[in-house]
């Protein structure tokens, strides 16, 4: 396909999978029929291309799901739908007095994309100043999403936020939480597969992952989705490197938006001292000098868990690393991630021996880590590797078409495409760096 070809592709799967009643896009058909948290954020950059009122429209429909005290749920439920669980009677958001009435969602949260969205629709808009109208209705909803996470989710009032389930990460079945699990004994919950009857059971996560997924939840719903109670109780207490590099970059990109807005004083100065001890704390506590990369932090038993993913190297998109700390992370990414025989970038080390090439967040490549860590690439001035990063990230849609991830390893290219077809955040991404 050329160039113009894919962009029409990408239109095509973001128009079939957007929900013209509810004015929400689908991750994909079948596998996610609901609307999520990060997937919306990047599908709106995509729709900002060529539709900005989908654009508006998507972040509006994620923002109706959000609680009176800040939160941005995960799945916003605006529809029904019988091909994915848990659903919304699984998850009872209602126990929480915060959550909203008229519609349901879950009680837990996803990388907080939202901020650095609204800059990047800002940027890509000809019209700025209706643009602008837009993000002054929005964007201290974003705010008041990051007061939570800063007051609920950073006990140690350090900068840096922690997450209390997997799937909060975005990054369901990594290895990373394998030692977690092996800490549990959960019950045999009895319930119903959906995702095994789309896509390959052997590339889904397993039914004793899925069973450490929902005692976590009952655990929150036991306590009503009180935080102060998880945090006291949860055997999942983590601190990702992804999740806070979002949050921090997020923060950045409010920032500036205030700045061109105005008269917000109080909240730049409050997002500033944010950034100033989530920055500095990050390096002190993420950095692993053995492996070259950032790792995510287990605080219910203080210690790091010392492995890369693709994750490591998204501290490059918040502007975290000092130079020489970048240095030796794009090594790093070159060495272990990057070398003759694979693509970049898999989502999990793939000298590991837990690496798996095709286990949905065990290893294969994403679109949206390549993005961000493309976009990271960038701001250090790392032009090559960059170049060479989305050129095959885009070689991969060329092949396979708009697929949810993909195998890294060089020899498996014919055949490398897994997970959903037509996935919404790989058509909007592609469109993002088609027309940069």
């Amino acid at each position: 396909m050329n160039k113009q070809e894919l962009i029409e592709g990408a239109k095509a799967v973001l128009n079939s999978n957007f929900n013209e009643d509810k004015g929400f896009t689908i991750p994909c058909e079948g596998l996610y029929p609901f609307q999520w948290h990060w997937d919306s954020g990047f599908i709106a950059i995509g729709f900002a291309h060529y539709d900005i009122e989908k654009a508006k429209c998507e972040i509006e429909s994620l923002l109706s799901g959000q609680w009176d005290n800040g939160f941005i749920p995960h799945i916003v439920f605006h529809n029904e739908s019988d091909t994915y669980f848990p659903g919304p009677d699984y998850h009872r958001s209602d126990l929480h007095p915060a959550s909203p009435k008229p519609v349901k969602t879950t009680g837990i949260t996803q990388p907080p994309v939202l901020g650095f969205v609204l800059k990047e629709i800002y940027d890509i808009a000809s019209n700025k100043q209706d643009i602008l109208k837009f993000i002054k209705r929005n964007i201290d909803k974003i705010y008041q999403n990051h007061t939570h996470f800063y007051t609920h989710r950073d006990p140690y009032n350090e900068g840096l936020v922690y997450i209390y389930h997997n799937w909060e990460s975005g990054t369901d079945n990594s290895p990373i939480w394998d030692e977690i699990w092996q800490t549990m004994n959960p019950p045999k919950y009895k319930y119903e597969r959906k995702d095994t009857t789309h896509v390959d059971a052997s590339q889904r996560p397993t039914n004793r992952e899925y069973d450490c997924y929902l005692h976590l939840l009952e655990i929150a719903k036991a306590h009503n989705y009180d935080e102060g109670k998880i945090a006291e109780l949860s055997p999942f207490l983590v601190q990702d490197p992804l999740f806070n590099a979002i949050l921090i970059k997020s923060n950045e990109a409010l920032i500036e938006l205030y700045q061109i807005i105005g008269g917000n004083n109080n909240k730049i100065e409050i997002l500033k001292s944010w950034q100033d001890k989530a920055k500095t704390r990050f390096e002190e506590k993420l950095f692993n000098e053995e492996l070259g990369s950032y790792v995510y932090y287990d605080l219910r038993n203080d210690k790091q868990i010392a492995y890369a993913t693709s994750s490591s190297f998204t501290p490059l998109f918040a502007g975290i690393p000092n130079k020489e700390r970048a240095n030796k992370l794009v090594d790093s990414l070159i060495q272990n991630f990057g070398s003759e025989d694979l693509f970049l970038c898999a989502s999990f080390d793939p000298k590991s021996e837990h690496y798996n090439p095709v286990k949905y967040w065990r290893g294969p490549v994403w679109i949206n880590l390549n993005w961000l860590i493309y976009r990271g690439l960038k701001r250090y001035g790392y032009l090559e590797i960059a170049k060479r990063l989305k050129q095959e990230t885009i070689n991969y849609i060329e092949l396979h078409g708009f697929y949810e991830y993909f195998d890294a390893r060089k020899d498996q290219f014919e055949n490398a495409a897994y997970g959903g077809k037509n996935f919404s955040w790989s058509a909007a991404l592609t469109l993002d760096l088609l027309n940069e």
